[in-house]
């Protein structure tokens, strides 16, 4: 039996942590997952929705948020080829949190922009 002491275990699960936010810490992940939250989409309309986001960070970011869990591909065999995405039930679930997120944010934006006037005031 291998033992796993408790500051080894907490540090395990830090990184953990930490990958997780990688995958939905990024600006594109998070808009991603909001355009394509209620349906099914194909790239470009889901590319025509971001605004400013290249073909080939759109195509990386699909393909890491597939690699890990969070949406699925699904490829119809016709001619030509068409491809559509959707949250996976472990990306709505993630997305709830971020929705979460996005409403606490909107609550308290107006806290956040006064305290970095007061802060920019002092610097």
């Amino acid at each position: 039996m291998v033992r796993i002491n408790t500051e080894e275990k907490v540090r395990s699960l830090d990184c953990a942590w930490r990958e997780v936010v990688d995958i939905i810490g990024d600006k594109w992940s998070v808009m991603i997952l909001h355009t394509i939250c209620n349906s099914q989409m194909r790239y470009s309309e889901i590319h025509r929705q971001i605004p400013g986001i290249s073909q080939k960070v759109l195509t990386t970011s699909l393909r890491q948020l597939e690699r890990d869990g969070i949406i699925k591909r699904t490829i119809y065999p016709v001619v030509p080829p068409k491809v559509e995405y959707e949250l996976t039930p472990l990306g709505k679930s993630v997305f709830e949190v971020i929705e979460s997120l996005r409403t606490w944010s909107i609550a308290h934006l107006d806290e956040i922009d006064a305290a970095r006037k007061t802060y920019d005031k002092a610097q």
